[in-house]
């Protein structure tokens, strides 16, 4: 994946293309995460939520979870340090890189998201796709200083899967927006609006993030529809 940067022209975006991230930490060696994983089909039904799920891979010596992946677990640790958190679990959600919430309680959830769907948001983020590239396209408020990492994060839009042991042994699950893979393109200074160029096949189903440092909070995130 190759991206390049470059400025353009701001542009507007209203609150209905600011949706909320939910991240949701699973395992299909878990057995508290199957009303979870089921949840996260209807948050991705909503167009004011970007539901992605990230497989971790502690819980594998249980069942050998199909998209559980090290990055996945260390990803979520970093979660857990800068929330001051001494503990990672599953289910757990993130939302917006900042709140952290058992993920099969849909009315925390809810709560969650809508105080972030409230609150002002200070960077616009749009993506296009065009001859096997996807465009970035973002700006920031006035005065907005903070640099944010760029990310893109591959997914699989859904899959079934049948767990044969472990605690969901005889079970079969159906899984949405499996994170395959999370990759960093670099850091942007919001004092200039964003133009960023990636590869992108025609078929590749993709959502980017734009992060403070530090497992910060979440100011942007977009799917390539």
């Amino acid at each position: 994946m190759v991206a390049a940067i470059s400025v353009l022209p701001g542009f507007a975006a209203s609150a209905a293309d600011r949706p909320v991230l939910v991240e949701l930490y699973t395992s299909q060696g878990c057995s508290s995460c199957p009303p979870a994983d089921a949840f996260l089909h209807d948050l991705a039904a909503r167009d004011n939520v970007i539901a992605l799920a990230l497989h971790v891979d502690y819980w594998d010596y249980l069942f050998d979870d199909l998209f559980g992946k090290a990055a996945h677990t260390k990803r979520q640790y970093g979660y857990a340090v800068a929330g001051g958190r001494d503990t990672v679990y599953t289910p757990q959600m993130i939302i917006n890189g900042v709140h952290d919430v058992v993920g099969n309680r849909s009315k925390d959830v809810d709560a969650l998201i809508d105080k972030h769907l409230a609150a002002p948001a200070a960077v616009a983020l749009k993506l296009t796709r065009e001859d096997g590239q996807m465009t970035i396209s973002a700006t920031a408020d006035d005065g907005f200083d903070a640099p944010l990492i760029v990310q893109v994060a591959h997914y699989i839009p859904q899959q079934t899967v049948s767990i044969d042991r472990g605690e969901n042994a005889g079970h079969t699950f159906s899984y949405i927006n499996i994170v395959t893979d999370l990759t960093e393109l670099g850091r942007w200074d919001p004092a200039e609006p964003l133009s960023m160029k990636v590869r992108a096949a025609e078929d590749a189903h993709l959502a980017v993030i734009l992060q403070r440092p530090g497992h910060g909070k979440v100011e942007a995130a977009a799917l390539l529809r």
